[in-house]
């Protein structure tokens, strides 16, 4: 199983640990755009700061981002799974896994990133600010550069396996699920029902998609979509499974929920 998350905007500095190593992350035909894309992050943040404000979506307060920019390759890594922080990873809470589950979010999950493409929760990485709908000087939109690499890289950890994907629309963009997983593949939504009306909501459904995320790493691992879908009413989850809409489309999950 193969299960897509997106990375988190806010992300804990690590005090302590080895410097970014290439050579040790996952993915590695993922290198040869990761280093590119880290220079050109690199020399935009050293240099004029509007400019770099401008470019990465960040206020005066946030100068201290354009910092870690600067220092990628000087400073201190830790595992993702502990670097990237906020509501879906909050619910997740990594840490607390029993070592069956830490297993399987250590060969299952895969987490993309605007700078290193795809990671495994174990790679260890420095803090950074870099979102996926930035254009970098030098290599130009985020998404044309990792759309083909990442989309690959997706069908090497997939393998034969069902997929899950969770990611934001931004993150899709990056590096689509290849249609020749489709009919294997579910992209789940989180609706929250208001009044007898669905809604989709966004950042609120997070903790939702961390909590799923979490029962499933500790349960038998689904071998179809439909089994996907029945893995997660057993959870307790209200869910309705969509067939794919044409040719190359992935499965629908929508997930039903009160209370986020």
């Amino acid at each position: 199983m193969l299960i897509l998350l997106p990375p988190s905007e806010g992300k804990a500095s690590p005090s302590r640990g080895p410097r970014l190593a290439w050579t040790t992350l996952s993915f590695p035909d993922l290198t040869s755009t990761r280093k590119p894309v880290a220079d050109a992050l690199a020399r935009l943040s050293a240099g004029p700061a509007t400019k770099a404000r401008a470019a990465l979506g960040i206020s005066a307060r946030q100068e201290d981002e354009l910092e870690r920019n600067r220092n990628l390759l000087a400073s201190p890594t830790a595992p993702a799974g502990e670097v990237y922080t906020g509501v879906l990873y909050d619910a997740l809470d990594l840490a607390s896994l029993d070592t069956r589950a830490r297993r399987r979010a250590a060969s299952d999950i895969a987490i993309a990133s605007a700078l290193f493409g795809l990671l495994r929760v174990t790679d260890r990485i420095p803090a950074y600010r870099l979102s996926a709908d930035t254009t970098l000087p030098g290599v130009g939109r985020l998404a044309g550069a990792w759309r083909e690499p990442v989309a690959d890289a997706i069908a090497e950890a997939a393998g034969r396996g069902v997929v899950l994907d969770l990611r934001s629309s931004a993150y899709v963009a990056l590096g689509p699920v290849p249609s020749a997983l489709a009919e294997r593949t579910a992209v789940a939504r989180v609706l929250q029902e208001r009044g007898g009306k669905r809604v989709i909501v966004s950042h609120h459904n997070k903790a939702t998609k961390g909590r799923i995320v979490r029962g499933l790493l500790g349960e038998s691992k689904p071998r179809t979509v439909e089994d996907l879908a029945g893995a997660l009413g057993a959870a307790g989850y209200r869910v309705e499974l969509a067939s794919p809409a044409g040719d190359g489309k992935p499965w629908t999950i929508d997930v039903i929920v009160k209370d986020l």
